[in-house]
Formats: structure tokens, C-alpha cells, sequence
């Protein structure tokens, strides 16, 4: 409860005092209110003692009415004035309590009258007075204490409603983020009820996987059982596989021992000729006749007229016999099966030599280069069997590395068909001798793994051969090309290695100055080449003869293809003739000179295996 002014805060000690006992209050002090804007006025407080009481005297009247006016004026009942209000005087009046006993007048101003009991009890009356007075002090103290009470009280209102708004404003900010928790709470839901539905999904693949595991742990004891059989198998079929590989080892050694035999029975040096084509598609003439039950043998005829005129003329006939003789019909195809075996012994250790022969024009760099696709000629076809040859021994344990290089002759000079730039005929090469081997120096070696490199090489050294136009042949080579792959294989396996050399050589063609209609340049290079190919027939010549010694150093060519030539390898010699009868004598000069390579004896050749 609030009090709002002084007056009323006095009710409740009014009503204790009233609630005593019965006995005649002897005096009630006035006390004056005054408002803080007027003057004080004075009002007179009478006490009229009930009919039953003593009167006492004036004197003794007055002195109770002055002995505790602040008090005792805080026990009457007074009406505050509110400020700003006028009071009037009040007119006598008397004031009864509850018990009858006492009145209390109020006089105007400047009246103060005290009327005494008409029958006074002083001594009673002033013990009563006192005690009331003292009951009066302390209710005065209560009502103090009260009053701190309820300011204490008031502070703790005030405390509380200010802890009632902070607890609002927490309770606001706490609804709040409760709506927000609420909303994420029904997002969780939302999230709840799809990770269920997942999770149902999920239970549903778990027995479907474990279906599956079951089954598949069954096949896979299945399998574990078939595995040990298989492993089994494999053990077993293994030690069979060694073996095999030993076998095959066995027979691959064998097939060298008998495929040396059959090209040393066919003889170190086999002479093949063939017949390029007539120009024009002419039939092919009368002076060459090949037999059609016989593939190694051809004739030729010439008619000569009598010296006298007076006989008729006589027809002279040359009969040649060769390894194999192929006609003009024969394709690049054939003539590679007929060489292909002895291209296998390069594989097996063996020195390789290939070489075309004859006049100009009579077709050797066809056949040893050939053109574009099935009109390949024996070169890009020995590189290919050798490169798959070799691919097929892998699987034997066999290692093969292969290093190409291309080398021309012209006018008893070396020339590096391989060599970068446009300086290649500035380097100086010579010849050196290497573990029987003959090695040019400064000579570009290139490493090949598989046959398109060899292609891309054998194209460029054509791009750099020496070629001119003679009256015979358009496009006449003037020197001589060798084209070298060198072979190193190694079989660790079996502790095995071997090198050999594979050289196919494109010679250039004999000419007759006038023939060829030649001067100048060309008739030197004429010079050179006649001059190295009659070396070459001295060799061969000695050679068939078994002379103690073979003039290798006679010539370029000769010295460079004496591995070839000196024993130690396996060569095959092309000559080509020319099927028009003009060329009559240069084609029986060509054939002379291929059987006399043809009987020649130099001896067997050695595999170089380690």
C-alpha cells in the first residue's frame, strides 16, 4: 500500500489508541497542519471530560495541555487541507470516541480554553496519560519503522519491477529465438522424416547386400575352391611350359644349325637374275630365251653375219645357269621369298650381304628400293622380316637392338646419306678396322626401334644420292649406295648374345662412254664407277682362284664390303640385265662376270654367338 500524505499514514495509530482500554483519556494536544505557502494559524483543542468525571483545576488543566503537543496532536483526528485551499476558522466543536469518555473542541484562534473533567482523578488520569503516551511512542516507533519498512519495501517494488522488465525482456528474446528454434525444429523434422525414409531405404539395400554377400561368400569358397585347383593346374602346367620353352629353346638352336646348313649348301654366295621389264610394254626379244621347266637357267643368242658374204649367218649361243632366274613378269614379292631365308640369318648371328649389279638402267635401284607399297623392293622388305622376326623372339627371352646407317660412294669418296644440315659433303670419312669389322668414322648412327624409322631414313638418303641424266637411264645413280643395320641381341635368360650385320647395297651401273653419250662430270663419275666395279670383279676373281691375296684396298667399295665378301658372311648377288638387244653387250658382259661370283668357294660362314 502506497501512502499519499502524512494524515493518512496516522489512521492506523488512531485505531490502536481507540481499541485500548476504556478508561478517560485526560488531554488531546492539537497540532496544526499549514500548508507550505500560508502562515500557520492557531487552533484551540479542548478536552471535555464525560459527566461522571472530576473537574480539575485550571491551572492543572493547562499544564497537561502543554506537555506533549507534538504527540498527542498526532493521536486527534485531523483532516489535512489541501494546498492552495483557504481554512476558515472552525467554531467550537467536540469530537467523541468510540467509548464515550473523551471530547475534544476545537476553538477558533486565539481561544484556547480547556475544559476539565467535572470529576477529576489527577494522579490516576496522569499514569494513564503516560502510559498512553508511552503506548503512543511506540507506535510512533513502529509507525517509523513501518515507514523504512515500506520504503525498504518500495526500493524492493522498484528492484522487482525492473527485474520484472529484464525478465520480460529475457522472456521476449527467448520467445524469440524459441520461434526460431521452433522453426528449425521443423525443418529438423522435415530433415527427420527424409533421413527415416532414407534410412528405411537404406535397410532395405542392407538385407538386399547381405542377401548379396551371402551368395557371393558362397561363390567366392566356390571359387577359392576352383582357384587351388586352377593353381594347381598352373604349377603343373608351368613345369610343361619350361619344358616347352626348353624344347623350343632346343629346336629354335637346331633350326639355325639346319637353316646354316641349307644356305651353305646352296653355297656362300648365290647369284639371282632377273630381267627388267621391256620399256613400252614390248614383248620381251629373241636374243634372251628362258626355259619354262627350268627357273635357274636363260640363253642368249646373237646372229653374226659371214665375213666372206658367201655363207649363211651363224647364231651364237650363251647359255648361263644361276641360283634362281626371275622374267620380267616376276613381282617384288617373289623375289623377297626366294632372300627371306637367308634375311632370317642375320636373326641367328650371321653377316648379311645383298648386292644388285649390272649396266645402267637394268632396274637394281627397283630392286633394292622399289616404290610405294606392294613395289617395295628388297630393302624395306628385309628391314620389316627382321623387325618382326625379332618381335617374335621376344617371347624366347631374346633382346634386339637395331642402329641404321646409309653411306654412298661417289667418285671414291664416303659420303654420310644420314647427316643433318647441308655440310654432309665437308666431312671427312675414313675407314677403320674394329674386331674385324670395318667402321667408317664421323658416320651418323641411328638407333631404330621398329621399321617406320628405317622408312623415314632410306627416304632421306634418296632425297641426298647422287643422280644424274645420262642418255641410257634418266635417272642414272652415280655412285654406289650401302645401306648397314646393325644387330645385337641378347638372350639373359639362356646367357646368350650375338651381332651380326645386315648391308644391302644398290651399285651403280656400268656404262659405255658411247653409249651413254657422257662428258665432262659425268664421264669422271663413268671413270670412278667403271674403275671400282672392275675391282670388285678382281676380288671375286681372287677369291674364286683362292689367291693368298685379295686386293681389298683396290677400292673403296671393295674395302668396305670385304666382311662381306672375305668368308665370314652370307651374300646374295643380284644381276640385272636389260631385255633390249642393244644392250646386248653389257648384258653378256653382266652375265659373265655373275657366274664367275656364282663358282666361286669362300669358304663357310661364321655365326658370331657368344
Amino acid at each position: 500500500m502506497i501512502v499519499k500524505n502524512e494524515a493518512s499514514s496516522l489512521l492506523p495509530v488512531r485505531k490502536r489508541l481507540h481499541t485500548g482500554s476504556s478508561s478517560d483519556l485526560s488531554c488531546k494536544s492539537s497540532r496544526s497542519i499549514t500548508p507550505p505557502h500560508k502562515k500557520p494559524r492557531n487552533y484551540a483543542v479542548s478536552v471535555v471530560a464525560p459527566n461522571n468525571a472530576t473537574k480539575r483545576p485550571a491551572a492543572v488543566a493547562e499544564k497537561d495541555r502543554f506537555a506533549a503537543p507534538n504527540k498527542v496532536g498526532r493521536a486527534a483526528t485531523v483532516k489535512s487541507v489541501p494546498t492552495g485551499v483557504t481554512r476558515k476558522p472552525l467554531s467550537q466543536s467536540t469530537v467523541v470516541s468510540r467509548g464515550g469518555n473523551v471530547k475534544i473542541s476545537v476553538a477558533p484562534p486565539g481561544k484556547r480554553t480547556c475544559v476539565a473533567p467535572k470529576k477529576p482523578k489527577v494522579t490516576e488520569k496522569q499514569d494513564k496519560l503516560q502510559e498512553i503516551q508511552k503506548q503512543l511512542q511506540s507506535s510512533n516507533q513502529e509507525n517509523e519503522e513501518l515507514k523504512d519498512s515500506l520504503t525498504q519495501s518500495r526500493s524492493k517494488i522498484i528492484e522487482q519491477e525492473e527485474l520484472i522488465k529484464g525478465l520480460k525482456s529475457r522472456v521476449s528474446d527467448q520467445e524469440t529465438a524459441l520461434s526460431g528454434v521452433r522453426g528449425e525444429l521443423g525443418q529438423v523434422s522435415v530433415a527427420k522424416k527424409v533421413v527415416e525414409a532414407e534410412l528405411a531405404s537404406l535397410a532395405v539395400d542392407h538385407k538386399t547386400l547381405e542377401l548379396l554377400r551371402d551368395q557371393q561368400a558362397a561363390e567366392l569358397e566356390a571359387l577359392r575352391s576352383t582357384l587351388k585347383a586352377t593353381q594347381e593346374d598352373v604349377r603343373s602346367l608351368e613345369d610343361s611350359l619350361a619344358t616347352a620353352k626348353d624344347e623350343i629353346h632346343a629346336g629354335e638352336m637346331e633350326r639355325r644349325v639346319l637353316h646354316n646348313t641349307i644356305q651353305e649348301l646352296k653355297g656362300n654366295i648365290r647369284v639371282f637374275c632377273r630381267i627388267r621389264p621391256p620399256l613400252g610394254g614390248r614383248a620381251l626379244g629373241d636374243h634372251i630365251q628362258l626355259k619354262m621347266d627350268d627357273n635357274k637357267s636363260l640363253s642368249l643368242f646373237k646372229r653374226e653375219e659371214s665375213q666372206t658374204g658367201k655363207s649363211t649367218d651363224t647364231l651364237t649361243n650363251y647359255d648361263f645357269s644361276f641360283d634362281r632366274v626371275f622374267g620380267p613378269e616376276a613381282t617384288q614379292q617373289e623375289i623377297f621369298e626366294e632372300i627371306s631365308l637367308l634375311v632370317q640369318s642375320a636373326l641367328d648371328g650371321y653377316n648379311v650381304c645383298c648386292f644388285a649389279y649390272g649396266q645402267t638402267g637394268s632396274g637394281k635401284t627397283y630392286t633394292m628400293e622399289g616404290s610405294e607399297f606392294e613395289s617395295r623392293g628388297m630393302i624395306p622388305r628385309a628391314v620389316q622380316q627382321v623387325f618382326t622376326s625379332a618381335q617374335k623372339l621376344e617371347s624366347q627371352g631374346w633382346k634386339f637392338t637395331f642402329t641404321a646407317s646409309f653411306v654412298e660412294i661417289y667418285n671414291e669418296t664416303l659420303r654420310d646419306l644420314l647427316c643433318p644440315g647441308k655440310n654432309a659433303k665437308d666431312v671427312q670419312h675414313e675407314f677403320r678396322k674394329v674386331k674385324n669389322d670395318i667402321k667408317v668414322t664421323n658416320l651418323t648412327y641411328k638407333v631404330v626401334t621398329h621399321e617406320e624409322q628405317v622408312f623415314e631414313l632410306i627416304a632421306l638418303a634418296k632425297q641426298k644420292r647422287s643422280t644424274a641424266e645420262t642418255a641410257r637411264n634418266e635417272h642414272s645413280s652415280r655412285s654406289h649406295s650401302v645401306f648397314q643395320l646393325d644387330i645385337e641381341g641378347v638372350n639373359a635368360g639362356r646367357k646368350l648374345k650375338c651381332n651380326s650385320t645386315l648391308s644391302l647395297v644398290d651399285l651403280a651401273g656400268s656404262e659405255r662412254m658411247l653409249k651413254s653419250q657422257i662428258q665432262g662430270e659425268r664421264f669422271k663419275e663413268m671413270t670412278s664407277i667403271n674403275g671400282s666395279l672392275t675391282s670388285l670383279s678382281m676380288v671375286i676373281g681372287a677369291l674364286a682362284n683362292k689367291e693368298s691375296y685379295v686386293p681389298y684396298r683396290n677400292s673403296k667399295l671393295t674395302y668396305l664390303l670385304q666382311t662381306c665378301l672375305g668368308g665370314n658372311s652370307k651374300t646374295l648377288m643380284f644381276v640385272n640385265i636389260a631385255p633390249e638387244a642393244d644392250c646386248f653387250g653389257e648384258t653378256l658382259s653382266s652375265l659373265r662376270f655373275a657366274s664367275k661370283v656364282n663358282s666361286s668357294v669362300i669358304g663357310s660362314a661364321n655365326a658370331n654367338v657368344k
